[in-house]
């Protein structure tokens, strides 16, 4: 019997799945997760052979969590179930420790068999993504990894310039966004990025290589 641990967001995504990996023969799910911090706590408590982890998920993220319950339980399995199929997700993923990567949609038995082979210490990946992970390791170019998967291409856009030092309103105007709108994703971006301010993002923005671009403006630090 293997004993599986799920981790996703989405309530109905997370019902759904322990229904269709109770139907399997061989499984057992021992718990599920909402967050990426109750996914590590519960992992390290039960000790599941796999943990079906989602990537974007509140309080800690899914490649965090992998990495972290790679490193407390190198027994454990972490098989990753997303609707992220770029090279940043992939490759961060891989190298938090995932042994395996679907998207989500995969067929049942393509779900059990992962579920299987990632808990025999196999890596599996989907056809599509396993030829990128050929590819890099033969060499061949792919595109580069960006810092901070987990955040959207604006929300990457908007910490870079953050980093540089502008403040709210001069993102505002360089993006041609509302100030309301520039607000509410630098929330989200404290978030996903599990800091409380703004001067602690931007320690972790200019340390992963963003801001180089954009002149220090005097800007408050703790400005929302």
């Amino acid at each position: 019997m293997t004993t599986v641990l799920i981790a996703d967001d989405h309530p109905l995504v997370l019902s759904g799945l322990r229904a269709l990996l109770e139907t399997l023969d061989g499984i057992e799910v021992v718990g599920q997760a909402a967050d990426g911090r109750e996914a590590v706590s519960l992992a390290t408590s039960v000790r599941p052979d796999v943990v079906v982890m989602d990537l974007q998920m509140p309080r800690l993220d899914g490649v965090e969590a992998t990495r972290e319950i790679v490193a407390r339980l190198p027994g454990t399995a972490v098989l990753v179930l997303t609707m992220h199929d770029d090279d940043a997700s992939v490759f961060a993923a891989v190298r938090a420790g995932a042994r395996g990567y679907l998207l989500k949609g995969a067929a049942q038995e393509d779900v059990a068999r992962a579920i299987a082979a990632v808990s025999r210490g196999e890596a599996i990946f989907g056809p599509a993504l396993a030829g990128r992970l050929i590819r890099f390791f033969n060499g061949a170019p792919v595109s580069p990894s960006l810092p901070f998967p987990q955040l959207t291409e604006r929300e990457r856009e908007i910490l870079d310039l953050m980093a540089g030092g502008l403040t709210n309103a001069e993102i505002a105007g360089r993006l041609f966004l509302s100030s309301k709108t520039v607000s509410n994703n630098v929330t989200v971006i404290f978030d996903k990025l599990q800091v409380a301010g703004r001067s602690k993002a931007i320690v972790q923005a200019r340390d992963a290589g963003l801001g180089r671009s954009e002149p220090t403006t005097g800007s408050n630090p703790e400005e929302m």
